[in-house]
């Protein structure tokens, strides 16, 4: 996710999506149905079907700036638990 307003989003995947198509974007909290208006390259510009309201723009907004920490928090509290023994992976012997 590299941009999001009231109206929709610009994403960023590895393969452009036809400008046209319909889609569903969940990201943190926001679930919404979308359209590709736009689309260059990895770059895609989307409309969402209904306006969300600045408080969710605000909530996904906050959820990004901080999700590269929290990211980071999850794989050092995976490795600490994985070394420690304490996992629930079945395969683990």
């Amino acid at each position: 996710l590299l941009n999001i307003s009231r109206s929709g989003a610009q994403i960023a995947i590895l393969d452009s999506i036809r400008e046209g198509e319909g889609g569903f974007l969940h990201c943190g909290s926001l679930k919404a149905f979308v359209i590709v208006a736009r689309s260059e390259f990895s770059l895609n510009a989307l409309e969402f079907d209904e306006e969300i309201s600045d408080a969710e723009v605000l909530e996904i907004r906050q959820y990004y700036e901080n999700f590269e920490e929290r990211e980071r928090r999850k794989l050092i509290e995976t490795a600490r638990r994985w070394v420690n023994g304490d996992h629930d992976d079945e395969r683990a012997i």
